[in-house]
């Protein structure tokens, strides 16, 4: 049996650069996002956040799509967009990761996501736009500029605007949002440069 596949489709924050990406149907080696909390360049701050959704059916709302499990999730309960919003005080977000599983929720599974930015409901703008063909696993979507710069803002929303098989109600079942880890000037100390200053850049 052929190996389904997935796409994703990114619109980009300037101008109409689109990188499109084919990956096979399975979670692909480092895409685990506690192997990107292990480099030490970003943290996990989605505790920091107010979260609130569109709907949920009771039992599988923000607990659910919060909890580090991959078996439980949200379960929307309306009509569509479905929506998560994350409101924070003003932060730098990088990178942005979502867990769909396709095997598992079928037609309740987002086929078309749009990620949103800005200071309140009123101003958000479109950053990114994802289109997604049988998902199952990490899907990794850069909140940075065409020039790698990561976004500041006070919240973000993840719109499903569409699923597979026209599914009505969606199930995703984990978020996490990350900053990027400001390298830290204490405990370094300036390049020993002279003969007589590198004789005392170590203690005896």
């Amino acid at each position: 049996m052929p190996s389904r596949h997935f796409s994703l489709l990114y619109s980009g924050l300037v101008g109409q650069n689109i990188l499109k990406m084919t990956t096979p149907n399975k979670t692909p080696p480092g895409a685990d996002p506690k192997q990107l909390e292990r480099t030490g360049t970003v943290r996990e701050i989605g505790s920091q956040a107010v979260w609130s959704l569109s709907s949920c059916k009771p039992g599988f709302g923000v607990d659910q799509l919060r909890d580090d499990n991959l078996e439980t999730y949200w379960q929307s309960d309306g009509s569509q967009p479905h929506l998560v919003n994350i409101q924070f005080r003003k932060t730098t977000v990088k990178t942005l990761c979502i867990y769909a599983d396709y095997k598992s929720d079928e037609s309740y599974t987002p086929s078309k996501i749009s990620v949103r930015v800005g200071n309140n409901f009123h101003n958000l703008q479109e950053i990114r736009q994802l289109e997604l063909v049988e998902p199952s696993g990490w899907i990794h979507v850069p909140l940075t500029d065409n020039h790698k710069k990561p976004t500041r803002t006070f919240m973000i929303q993840i719109a499903v605007l569409a699923n597979h098989q026209n599914g009505r109600d969606t199930h995703m079942r984990q978020i996490k949002i990350y900053t990027p880890v400001e390298e830290s000037s204490i405990g370094k100390f300036p390049r020993c440069t002279t003969i007589d200053f590198m004789m005392y850049r170590s203690i005896r």
